[in-house]
């Protein structure tokens, strides 16, 4: 097993009366890429600010490659690199400039900065504009200066929130090309709202709502989970109220024209039963289909919305 990089125990934070985050516990290994999903106010954002300590926890521990984070912040600090949503940069600097301004604000020497600036360029395709005002560069390569300002003094640890948000499509793979290149020598946790992305770049996913953590997937798990959706056509359908009263039945999704998804519990056996009612429903279509990421998620936000 890869070595745990970070654990994260007990973790909670509250506003007034109002808790953001509530008791989070999870472990980051080395080359996992933990994406986190859940809708606007889960918690994302505030979590995201406690574990690269910019947001302290009311309670919890957050420990970094061995190092408490709260007891030893710098020290901590030293394995962590972060990328917020909108990077810290300097637009009237060169990307030179900031890189190696960086460097020394992460403890290098001059001698270092510059070693740690040149093989930052290189991982991150900067090398051609590093004489460019960080002012005059597109998004894209915004972005890539601040991954680059992020790995400079090659962190164990990488948080990145929403690298991707605002880029062309030919940016975004780019991006996610080099953030895929990071995760394998690193434990790399991934905040984003673009499922594709996350299905892409991620080996596991947590997803959040209201401050806790709902599910915890191994993306390669998710595919051997026995099916939990059965989607039916009918050419002579029953009322709902009916299909609703089967045994294991959860919620029905109405497709329309006939067609019906059941969403039921991993150990109903509506199969048997619906074969029994074919000639009285007219059963043309019985397929199992197990729950993808864009589901779970779905149903995380209409749970969302049921409770508010």
């Amino acid at each position: 097993m890869d070595e745990v990089l970070m654990r994260v125990e007990g973790l909670s934070r509250c506003h007034g009366e109002v808790r953001l985050v509530d008791d989070i516990s999870f472990t980051l290994r080395r080359r996992q890429i933990l994406g986190f999903l859940g809708p606007n106010g889960a918690g994302k954002s505030t979590t995201l600010r406690m574990l690269v300590g910019v947001l302290a926890p009311d309670a919890g521990q957050i420990i970094i490659n061995g190092v408490d984070l709260l007891d030893q912040p710098i020290r901590a600090k030293q394995a962590l690199g972060y990328l917020p949503e909108q990077p810290p940069l300097y637009r009237e600097l060169t990307v030179d400039e900031q890189l190696h301004y960086s460097a020394r604000l992460h403890g290098l020497n001059r001698r270092a900065s510059h070693q740690a600036a040149m093989r930052a360029k290189q991982r991150c395709g900067l090398t051609d504009v590093s004489r460019r005002l960080i002012g005059h560069l597109s998004k894209g390569y915004r972005q890539r200066v601040g991954i680059a300002q992020a790995v400079l003094h090659d962190p164990a640890v990488m948080v990145l929130d929403e690298p991707t948000v605002g880029l062309d499509p030919l940016q975004s793979r780019e991006i996610r090309e080099l953030i895929s290149e990071l995760g394998q020598e690193r434990g790399v946790i991934l905040s984003s709202h673009l499922l594709t992305e996350v299905q892409t770049l991620c080996t596991h996913v947590q997803m959040m709502r209201a401050g806790r953590l709902t599910h915890a997937i191994a993306l390669a798990d998710l595919e051997r989970q026995p099916p939990t959706r059965l989607r039916i056509g009918l050419r002579k359908p029953p009322p709902l109220a009916l299909l609703e009263q089967l045994p294991g039945v959860e919620r029905i999704d109405d497709l329309g024209q006939g067609y019906f998804c059941l969403h039921h519990a991993a150990n109903a056996a509506l199969t048997a039963l619906l074969i029994q009612r074919a000639g009285d429903w007219g059963l043309q279509e019985l397929t199992p289909q197990r729950a993808q990421l864009d589901q779970l998620f779905i149903d995380l936000i209409l749970k969302t919305e049921m409770d508010q």
